[in-house]
């Protein structure tokens, strides 16, 4: 949205007033917790050196109207990181972000915790998790590349530049609309974790990723074709605590379709005490299993072979199986 009025900057930086640093220092009020800005990464490493465990909240700040200069974290986080890491390997990184960010250090700490823009109340559902006294269970709803180059378009096409200015009545747009410019989208169909899976290019952390204080098995898998092929499988809590995992079912579709290796086309939520199974079951929609005819103008299941695939992330899938569809 637009800056309110009497703001005098275009997408100035705005952060909610919530504090982090309260709600660690809630949670273990007879810990002596200490705080550095960071602005100093030598000043912050000494610090965090005889800690018994350094937490480093780094940001990247985003909003409608701009595009990223890049991945990496701005303002020398990158840096800042590395060296608290290399003073203290009891370091846990906290990344606000809007979506993925490069990670040069991602082997030098011993947890990552992507939070997103968590909102007013966030600060105490950071900590919630970081102390366990909530269990994560959400997944990654897009790839974190291993580097910008990977990417289907690694530069960022520019459009021509507008000035702003502020009035009584807000913001308004000083120039009278913007001249042509020239944008390539070529990957077809190959968009987020398909471009990656068809291009062969590895990743951080691949599409529908995500851990927990717990840990998962599958077995047990069933396909039953239909108008609306059922995917049946179990899922159990191998781990020492309750938690939540989300069973995410791809499917591979016939040669002759000439799609990428796999789609998601369901996934299932389930909470399971530890040592607890439960039978999942998922009805795959045939539209899921179909492309788009360009010629007849409307969806086509093209017969064939499909394979089914079901796991923790789009490359943690333990288990396979092939159905026919006619």
């Amino acid at each position: 949205m637009p800056p309110s009025k009497g703001q005098t900057r275009w997408l100035e930086k705005i952060w909610f007033p919530t504090s982090p640093l309260k709600s660690v220092r809630a949670k273990v009020p007879s810990a002596n917790v200490q705080f550095n800005s960071g602005a100093d990464p030598d000043a912050a490493a000494a610090l965090a050196k005889n800690a018994d465990v350094a937490i480093i909240f780094a940001y990247q700040w985003e909003s409608e109207g701009m595009d990223l200069e890049s991945l990496a974290l701005p303002e020398h986080q990158d840096d800042l990181i590395a060296k608290v890491a290399a003073a203290n390997p009891r370091t846990v990184v906290v990344i606000e972000s809007g979506g993925p960010v490069t990670m040069p250090w991602v082997d030098q700490v011993s947890a990552i915790m992507e939070v997103w823009f968590a909102g007013s109340r966030g600060a105490e559902a950071v900590a919630n998790l970081i102390f366990g006294d909530a269990n994560p269970s959400a997944k990654l709803p897009l790839t974190f590349p291993k580097s910008e180059a990977d990417l289907p378009h690694p530069t960022i096409v520019q459009p021509p530049k507008v000035t702003r200015d502020a009035d009584s009545q807000g913001w308004r747009r000083i120039a009278a609309g913007l001249p042509a410019f020239q944008v390539t989208y070529d990957e077809g169909v190959k968009v987020g974790y398909k471009w990656y899976d068809a291009e062969h290019k590895p990743v951080l952390f691949p599409f529908g990723y995500g851990l927990s204080y717990t840990t998962y098995s599958y077995s047990n898998l069933k396909v039953t074709p239909g108008k609306n092929p059922r995917v049946s499988f179990t899922v159990k809590n191998t781990g020492p605590r309750a938690g939540a995992e989300v069973a995410e079912v791809y499917a591979s579709l016939p040669a002759a379709a000439a799609e990428p290796p796999k789609r998601l086309v369901g996934w299932s939520k389930v909470s399971l005490n530890a040592g607890e199974s439960k039978e999942v079951s998922v009805d795959v929609d045939t539209k899921y299993l179909s492309i788009f005819n360009v010629e007849k103008n409307g969806w086509q299941l093209i017969p064939g072979d499909y394979g089914f695939m079901v796991g923790g992330s789009s490359q943690d899938l333990s288990l396979k199986e092939s159905v026919n569809l006619k």
